[in-house]
């Protein structure tokens, strides 16, 4: 049936149906943005999308608890490497990171609507998986954003796990912009994130979103790529650990 091919329908009209009143206005006020992104600060454009995600998470009965928001840089470009368990993890992550931010997203998240929207009022880009020259582009127009100052997240698994808290391999090539860019490395530990859009209902359901303390160019200093990425995915798995041990 279409609920089995598509569970997050349910929770997606029980955010639409509760926050009517500013569906029609937030909405047009995003497609402007989006069609005339340069026009308009960025910080203006961000604010908008958090105002939307914010009334979306308590419309769609979703208890988001954050831990570590002081982890992120207050200034210059750094980078958001995270677990990914499904589609609700983006908005998780923008909703509660107030520092504006942009995401690298696979061509399929990225052509979804209010998530395009979103995408090109943060200067998102799409990423073709089976494309290596394209997506070698992308992570040398990411590394060269980040240098001029802007912020990106990435999900080095390159797909959702769709194991639950289980996370896949991380791709070492994904961390090219970190190491070439000689920013900051901000982890960012996902828990039942998967619960919200990747599983069938609209009943209540708590996730959480923790932001670890940031590794310096210093600390990865030499590495490799493959090496940073065994080591980010080290303290997410601890944080994973740790979270998962008090449930």
């Amino acid at each position: 049936c279409a609920a089995g091919k598509e569970p997050y329908m349910n929770r997606i009209v029980t955010m639409v149906l509760k926050n009517l009143a500013i569906v029609p206005g937030a909405w047009f006020k995003l497609c402007k943005y989006a069609k005339h992104t340069d026009d308009y600060p960025e910080i203006e454009k961000y604010r908008h999308i958090q105002y939307i995600l914010k009334h979306a998470v308590t419309g769609g009965n979703v208890d988001l608890q954050v831990t570590g928001q002081e982890n992120i840089p207050a200034e210059g470009g750094f980078m958001l490497y995270s677990n990914h368990q499904g589609m609700f993890d983006v908005l998780a992550i923008a909703a509660t990171c107030d520092r504006p931010i942009g995401a690298v997203l696979k061509k399929e998240l990225y052509n979804i609507p209010f998530l395009h929207q979103i995408a090109l009022c943060t200067k998102s880009f799409s990423m073709d998986r089976e494309d290596v020259r394209q997506s070698l582009t992308v992570i040398q127009n990411v590394t060269a954003e980040v240098k001029g100052g802007r912020s990106y997240l990435i999900f080095p698994e390159g797909t959702r796990s769709r194991k639950g808290n289980e996370m896949l391999e991380f791709h070492g090539g994904s961390f090219r912009c970190a190491t070439k860019s000689g920013c900051p490395i901000v982890p960012i530990a996902l828990v039942d994130c998967f619960k919200v859009l990747d599983q069938p209902g609209s009943k209540p359901v708590s996730v959480q979103v923790h932001y670890l303390k940031p590794i310096t160019s210093e600390e990865y200093a030499g590495m490799k790529p493959a090496e940073v990425a065994v080591l980010v995915k080290a303290r997410i798995q601890e944080k994973l650990d740790e979270c998962l041990a008090e449930k």
